[in-house]
């Protein structure tokens, strides 16, 4: 098993909490206990002996019915929406709060409303330039027509994450590997548009998608690792050029000062002196530099050699 391989089958998934959690079964506990409790001691209270039996039996056919009455009180939360279906027709959206369902005639969906998180799990796309990748992505929706949500698709959730990954492939699939890596900004934003013009005639609005993960083959990584570095060494070593020229460029614009100033360049002389004294390791000798002046100068003046031709040497320039 590659290390790919290895590293998505321990890859975990987040999983959103589906379904709706009843808040009416406290209530309806209530309001059939509480009756029962009453019926059945008034008529242990109020009946003979004899009679009694007869009493119990027609008591609990008065509790299935009474259980059946009940059955049909709903509480909705604030975050979820119910839609009501009669004999199978569209016929409401109640709540937040509690409602009643007519038992047999009424049926009840129940829709959250809330911001939704789905995760779009590993997909595998070959980009523009024939370059193999595998994204994970999360799609973050919420739905604002509960009974568009419940009739005209079958199952929003599913239906929903299944668009946004084709139109997740289609559009990296037009794009070139750069343009993956560097417009991911660019991207969600585009496949957002495509999954929400759909999304909105299913009674959905699409919040973000966002591109969680983009996982490239190893030899691929390796080559961008090695062009990385390459471009990195490049750049140093323009900038070492770069600081060499301006370092010549002021070398040579303080040497033009100090020609101009001789005692400028004997105080640099004198300051370079003071520096190498300070090492006890150094031995230091002293040249006068009018000394070397005078003999740069005789050096200059001396005449040139004759001509091996015997034609005379032509006066130089200096003289």
């Amino acid at each position: 098993m590659t290390d790919s391989a290895a590293e998505g089958s321990h890859r975990v998934y987040a999983k959103p909490t589906e379904g709706h959690r009843s808040l009416g079964a406290g209530v309806r506990q209530v309001l059939f206990w509480g009756p029962m409790i009453v019926c059945f001691a008034l008529l242990l209270a109020i009946l003979p002996p004899r009679g009694r039996t007869v009493g119990l039996a027609g008591g609990g056919v008065v509790a299935v019915l009474w259980a059946v009455v009940v059955g049909g009180v709903r509480v909705v939360a604030e975050w979820e929406r119910g839609v009501i279906l009669q004999l199978g027709k569209l016929q409401d959206v109640r709540g937040p709060g509690i409602f009643y369902v007519i038992p047999v005639l009424e049926s009840v969906q129940f829709i959250d409303t809330r911001t939704l998180v789905i995760n779009i799990p590993r997909q595998k796309v070959i980009t523009r330039d024939n370059v193999p990748a595998e994204i994970d992505s999360a799609l973050f929706f919420k739905v604002n027509d509960a009974q568009k949500a419940v009739a005209s698709i079958q199952d929003f959730r599913f239906a929903v994450s299944q668009y946004a990954q084709a139109a997740l492939r289609d559009v990296v699939g037009g794009l070139p590997l750069d343009d993956l890596l560097s417009e991911r900004e660019h991207i969600q934003q585009q496949i957002k548009a495509i999954v929400e013009a759909q999304a909105r005639e299913w009674g959905m609005h699409i919040d973000a998608i966002r591109l969680q993960d983009i996982e490239l083959p190893e030899d691929l990584k390796r080559m961008m690792s090695r062009q990385a570095s390459a471009e990195r060494e490049k750049r140093a070593t323009i900038t070492k050029a770069e600081g060499d020229r301006l370092a010549a460029r002021s070398l040579a614009q303080a040497a033009a000062i100090m020609a101009r100033n001789p005692i400028a360049l004997e105080l640099r002389t004198l300051q370079s002196i003071d520096g190498l004294g300070a090492s006890p390791s150094n031995t230091v000798l002293l040249f006068p530099v009018q000394m070397a002046q005078a003999l740069s100068s005789l050096q200059r003046m001396e005449p040139e050699p004759p001509d091996p031709t015997g034609q005379p040497a032509e006066p130089s320039e200096e003289a």
